[in-house]
């Protein structure tokens, strides 16, 4: 079986696995954090919503990024 038949499986997969930490994290750690950045403070939020957040970022940037930047790649 060709690898790319492989691909979207395993993109599923890893989301899933990121899913099922990140449940578990909130669950074990539901006490609140405050972010600071630049000398800014956020409210206090769960660690799950923090993680849940920067992962749904970092997978929206990962896929803008992919796709601005591999305009001359045929990835079907």
């Amino acid at each position: 079986m060709p690898i790319t038949k492989l691909i979207p499986t395993l993109v599923s997969a890893i989301a899933a696995i990121w899913v099922v930490t990140i449940a578990l994290l909130s669950v074990q750690n539901a006490t609140p954090v405050s972010l600071m950045f630049l000398g800014f403070s956020s409210i206090p939020i769960p660690v799950g919503l923090v993680l849940a957040t920067s992962t749904g970022l970092g997978m929206i940037g990962g896929a803008l990024a992919l796709s601005l930047f591999s305009k001359g790649r045929n990835f079907s």
